[in-house]
């Protein structure tokens, strides 16, 4: 059971405690990060991007598994590209994919979407934080 709010990691990139609105219509998650650099090593394709929140820029590389048209809330498509890494929500850690998307206006800096979410989680719209220690009975965000 996860709440419409979480603070999530994904720990192959260094990066923890996220805070992440869990957005079942939504279909795909996607993560705010500036794209620097495409790259290819040993054969395989890669994305280079920084990520901005907690008033620190982090610097990551993920294997870059597509390039592909994702619709936005406003329905505007946007060539996003796609990591697949994997993500922890809780004590439940497995491989989602993710697109890297300009969420700089957007309250959080994730958004887990529905696929991510299929056969693994139940959502509780009513709650924040059921997975996130430490803050689950901070006062207004819960509930």
């Amino acid at each position: 059971m996860v709440g419409w709010r979480e603070l999530v990691s994904l720990p192959e990139l260094g990066l923890h405690g996220i805070p992440a609105k869990i957005d079942t219509g939504a279909r795909t998650s996607s993560l705010h990060a500036h794209v620097l650099d495409e790259f290819t090593r040993k054969g395989e394709r890669f994305v280079r991007f920084a990520v901005d929140w907690g008033g620190m820029r982090h610097f990551c590389e993920a294997i870059h598994v597509d390039l592909r048209g994702v619709t936005s809330s406003n329905g505007e498509t946007q060539r996003r590209f796609v990591i697949k890494t994997p993500l922890t929500i809780g004590s439940l850690t497995f491989r989602a994919e993710i697109s890297l998307a300009d969420r700089s206006q957007m309250q959080f800096p994730m958004l887990i979407g529905r696929t991510a979410l299929r056969r693994r989680a139940v959502v509780d719209s009513g709650h924040s934080w059921l997975q996130s220690a430490g803050i689950a009975d901070m006062g207004p965000g819960r509930g």
